[in-house]
């Protein structure tokens, strides 16, 4: 007899009321593999991207997936059963993931519900510092951070560019970070400031507290003041927001510096780069359990922290899309599910 456990499930592409609580068949694991009971899910753009079905990309790029799907990739639970072969782990051990992510970016890797197959290598312990709610917001925009400044950790090829990203030395550079109170920005910040670089914040102003929190040398409040009019010789600049006019940043680097473009689509700046001596490079997130675990002791440590916006239950996954989709959010939104 199938077991059942309760998911947010797709049955077809839309807004947020798509979102369908209901029963699913519980996942079954084969080699490898371990079985994760959820307590807690986070919500990111990949999401939302496919429950809409990426209508803005062109047709023959959208997916086709068999339908009911269950999206998400982020979790936080405890281990509930795993593979003979699988080591490192044990029963009711807490643990945090993102599960097969980009493998699975067009059918959704199942983080919306009550239990979850995870691949061993791509999962590690939850640090025992933080909660499941907590853990849950940080592995997609942590090891998006983590592999844009400290280490790419893959050799797959770069769907955006044909070389591999490189970090670059931060220690004493300055570094701006647009879009800085976002869930992948504040990490940025963080991580940055870590590493002993300079940082310049830009984001709405009710960032303004959590920046200074983070030890930011300045902020500029993009809703008062352009980020290119105001700063000038940086070494690096990250870009985690995207959209429009990516190519204005140029500006703001001095000769040699690099942009990182986390959401590089639109970018047509390449031969004024080139002209100014400017690296642009971007990269995708891979699930990596190794690095997930080497991250999460700056979680442990407290050198990192993550912010949570606001909590939703499971059964109320579309008025957690829905929210992200009205904007102005600070961190992470998740969605408890033990």
């Amino acid at each position: 007899m199938t077991k059942m456990m309760k998911a947010a499930r797709l049955h077809a592409f839309g807004g947020p009321e798509v979102l369908r609580y209901e029963d699913a068949p519980r996942p079954v694991i084969g080699p490898g593999d371990v079985l994760v009971r959820v307590h807690a899910a986070g919500i990111n753009p990949p999401d939302l991207y496919l429950r809409d079905g990426y209508r803005t990309m062109p047709p023959e790029w959208r997916p086709n997936p068999k339908f009911p799907i269950i999206i998400g990739t982020d979790v936080s639970g405890v281990v509930a059963a795993m593979a003979d072969d699988v080591t490192g782990f044990a029963v009711a051990d807490p643990v945090f993931s993102m599960v097969r992510f980009p493998e699975d970016l067009m059918k959704g890797s199942d983080a919306y519900a009550e239990f979850v197959r995870v691949a061993a290598t791509e999962l590690a312990h939850k640090p025992a510092a933080i909660d499941h709610a907590h853990a849950a917001a940080a592995p997609m925009s942590l090891l998006t951070a983590w592999q844009f400044l400290i280490e790419l950790g893959h050799a797959a090829p770069n769907p955006f560019q044909p070389f591999p990203h490189e970090p670059v030395p931060l220690a004493g550079k300055t570094v701006v970070v647009n879009g800085a109170g976002g869930g992948v920005g504040h990490l940025l910040v963080q991580l940055a400031r870590w590493q002993g670089a300079r940082v310049i914040a830009v984001g709405s102003g009710r960032n303004a507290a959590l920046m200074r929190d983070f030890g930011v040398e300045r902020f500029v409040d993009y809703t008062k003041h352009a980020a290119e009019d105001v700063i000038r010789d940086a070494d690096l600049v990250v870009d985690a927001v995207g959209g429009a006019n990516m190519e204005r940043f140029l500006g703001v680097l001095k000769p040699g510096g690099a942009l990182f473009l986390v959401n590089p689509v639109g970018f047509a700046g390449h031969d004024a780069a080139r002209a100014r001596g400017v690296t642009v490079s971007s990269t995708q997130v891979r699930s990596n359990g190794p690095q997930l675990a080497e991250a999460g002791r700056l979680l442990d440590d407290g050198t990192v922290r993550i912010v949570v916006d606001s909590h939703f239950r499971l059964a109320k996954a579309g008025e957690a899309h829905a929210r992200v989709a009205r904007g102005g959010i600070q961190g992470k939104i998740v969605l408890t599910v033990a």
